[in-house]
């Protein structure tokens, strides 16, 4: 058995969860979200919380038993706050526009690079160089900004390009003389 499998999930006031035979339907302020879990995992509901439950006591179940449980925590937590990634882009002329459902990036490129932002997610560009990801989806919103990150991965040695707020870049160890 998984520790984190174990955990049960607390289901938030202006909530609804529906279990249906392979996925958890759950709806709550910010959206509606459907996520599916491993087989050989269930979910009940009991006295207000959700619980995660293996069909049968196997080592081979335990593994997916937390994932199933934490991929639904993460969408009950997604349609009550909301998930967030914020990027910073560094260098000369590196800048980016939002023009309706669309970010347009000057990167140091010949040419303007332009993002189709997915549906569920919002995008807030703030002074030119400050990116802001939200949305419902934790995957969804990981993955978009791992998108916008690889259009100019951040170089460690000029300092340059797309990074996460907070994001440490290290550089490599150099050739030690002995």
């Amino acid at each position: 058995m998984s520790r984190i499998g174990k955990k049960p999930i607390p289901i938030p006031k202006g909530v609804t969860i529906n279990v249906t035979g392979d996925a958890v339907e759950i709806q709550g302020p910010k959206g509606k979200l459907r996520q599916a879990f491993p087989p050989g995992i269930t979910f009940e509901i009991h006295d207000g919380q959700l619980l995660a439950k293996t069909i049968r006591e196997d080592k081979e179940l335990g593994k997916f038993h937390g994932l199933g449980r934490s991929l639904v925590a993460n969408a009950v937590a997604g349609v009550t706050e909301g998930f967030k990634r914020e990027l910073d882009i560094v260098g000369i002329g590196y800048r980016a526009e939002l023009k309706g459902r669309q970010v347009v990036f000057a990167l140091g490129y010949s040419h303007p690079i332009v993002y189709d932002i997915r549906q569920g997610i919002d995008i807030a560009v703030d002074k030119q160089t400050h990116i802001t990801v939200t949305g419902i989806d934790r995957q969804v919103v990981g993955q978009v900004a791992a998108d916008i990150r690889r259009m100019r991965k951040p170089d460690p040695y000029k300092q340059k390009g797309v990074r996460y707020t907070g994001e440490v870049l290290k550089k490599k160890v150099g050739k030690t003389g002995a």
